[in-house]
């Protein structure tokens, strides 16, 4: 603990020297990484859940059952998930500009195929093409980050990154809402595909993958952290790591079973278990994310102020990860047992906003245990999330199907929750994995 204080104060002084540590700090990481992440990540899933938003139409029109669109939800995690991993050693060995333009790109044809699918085989096809395009998407930025962003920050800056996200969660039911009525449900998936071509183009263009100076200064430059610039060349040494990284892989399974639920199917639960119409859930959904865009961002501010005043690691990521997880527990209960729609919402909203409690600090530890594979560990530890999302959607659905009951499903995510706050004191993001002795396991 004392070698990581002396680590972060050495930061904290070289920024002072700088003459403004704070507005510096902020110049690098909003800067370039920051900004491309801030306008890839809303777009991204605002491709990734208007589906949920648009469900309520193409179940009716494709005349399929809750079970099916859980299947159809469920699609597009199977290659997320395994591109979590192979798109992560992607971002490693050929970096995040090239990467993330070629997934940008599959992102936007498979968006706008959903606007043409005839029915479940095809809707399932599509969701397939579009879990590959944003499989490798969250790795790379992770090792983007780990090159851009000054060590003490990472807490922050994923914060800020996966609070964009939210935001367009957030946007998506609204905004779905009124392209259907202006282009119908299919045309609104084919607007959303040049919209994010647009983003791509932007992002090949501005994004560079080593901070040089310029465009940042030589002080600027220096509080970067060098151990986070790996050898492209260099073998990424994977059984490893990955046992290294499976407790944070379980943590991140647990969160990612809530995560998915809400995306797939808030919507529909105040659409068909409240009748609400289209416009009053896309309502009611908006409000349950934009509490999900204060959690990310207040989840990496309490971590980095937690490891800034006490260099520890482990508390700093690990106390916000379990604070978070048990605040999900909690308010998931008035859920099942009162139906209320307004009580619903209030609860849904504070239970999403504690969830999200968890993402800063859970995507901060892959850069502290292994800064220089972190595309590779991110994507290793997001693969739990993927694996989450190909069974939480399905058997939501089919439970809904088979019981009648849109609120009883929730206790599957309250049980999650719960272990995943125990499994979060198996982590030690404060062991890094480049200082454990070849073939032995750092855990």
């Amino acid at each position: 603990m004392g070698k990581q204080c002396r680590e972060i104060k050495s930061n904290d002084q070289n920024a002072d020297r700088s003459g403004k540590p704070l507005e510096s700090q902020q110049k690098v990481m909003l800067g370039n990484v920051g900004e491309a992440s801030e306008m890839s990540d809303p777009i991204l899933y605002v491709d990734r859940v208007n589906i949920s938003t648009a469900a309520p139409l193409i179940k009716a029109e494709l005349d399929l059952s809750n079970t099916q669109l859980g299947l159809a939800f469920s699609a597009f995690a199977y290659p997320y998930a395994l591109f979590q991993l192979i798109g992560g050693y992607f971002g490693d060995k050929f970096g995040a500009r090239r990467t993330l333009f070629v997934s940008g790109l599959m992102v936007c044809a498979a968006t706008a195929a959903t606007g043409a699918v005839g029915g479940l085989a095809s809707l399932f096809a599509a969701r397939l093409a579009l879990g590959i395009g944003e499989g490798a998407t969250f790795p790379t930025a992770t090792r983007a980050m780990a090159a851009w962003v000054p060590e003490h920050n990472w807490g922050f800056a994923q914060g800020i990154t996966h609070s964009s996200a939210r935001i367009g969660n957030a946007v998506t039911p609204p905004l779905i809402a009124a392209l259907v009525g202006l282009v119908s449900w299919r045309g609104a998936f084919v607007v959303l595909a040049l919209l994010s071509l647009g983003w791509v183009l932007v992002w090949l263009w501005y994004f560079r993958d080593v901070p040089t100076a310029p465009p940042l200064t030589a002080k600027e430059l220096a509080t970067l952290p060098v151990r986070s610039r790996g050898d492209a060349t260099e073998p990424v040494p994977w059984f490893r790591l990955f046992r290294r990284m499976l407790p944070v892989t379980a943590v991140d399974f647990c969160y990612g079973w809530t995560l998915w639920l809400f995306l797939s199917w808030i919507l529909s639960f105040f659409y068909q278990n409240y009748q609400q119409d289209l416009t009053r859930s896309a309502f009611y959904s908006a409000g349950v994310f934009l509490a999900g865009v204060i959690g990310d961002t207040l989840g990496g501010v309490v971590s980095d102020r937690i490891l800034h005043r006490t260099g520890d690691r482990a508390a700093a990521r690990r106390n916000v990860i379990v604070a978070g997880m048990l605040g999900g527990f909690l308010f998931l209960i008035p859920v099942i047992l009162v139906h209320d729609v307004n009580v619903a919402a209030i609860s849904l909203a504070a239970a999403f906003f504690s969830v999200e409690l968890v993402v800063a600090p859970i995507w901060a530890v892959p850069m502290d245990i292994a800064p220089k594979y972190s595309g590779s560990a991110s994507g290793m530890m997001n693969f739990g999330f993927g694996a989450a999302g190909i069974i939480s959607p399905f058997v939501f659905g089919y439970l809904i199907d088979r019981t009648g009951s849109w609120t009883w499903p929730f206790a599957g995510s309250i049980g999650l929750l719960l272990l995943g706050a125990g499994l979060a004191f198996r982590m030690h993001p404060d062991r890094p994995f480049e200082a454990a002795p070849k073939g032995a396991l750092n855990d």
